[in-house]
């Protein structure tokens, strides 16, 4: 149910801009500038997700990366060095993220 909603949101939202663009020729600018602001305001929540699904993804990596260390200390090593791996890879994600909304902004 809650991904249906999710579905919803996201074509709602992808189908507002075009919506909004459709007025008449004499109030075009500010049609414009209100595209150009829910363009913006709609990256920078993209990126509030994106940051904020790392986070989450961030942490089950190092809770899991304890459970395989604490289940197979002799492992240990290898599992620290995949974990950090994991991380950057993630945190390499978000700066991304970050970057794509700075040059739409």
């Amino acid at each position: 149910m809650i991904k249906k909603i999710g579905y919803a949101a996201a074509a709602l939202a992808v189908m507002a801009v075009p919506a909004l663009a459709q007025g008449g020729a004499a109030d075009n600018q500010q049609t414009v500038e209100s595209s150009q602001a829910i363009s913006v305001g709609m990256a920078v929540l993209g990126f509030g997700i994106a940051a904020g699904l790392a986070a989450i993804g961030q942490g089950l990596v190092g809770s899991k990366g304890a459970e395989g260390a604490a289940r197979n200390p002799g492992a240990a090593g290898t599992v620290q060095t995949l974990m950090i791996i994991a991380l950057a890879l993630i945190e390499s994600l978000v700066l991304f993220a970050l970057l794509i909304v700075f040059t739409k902004v």
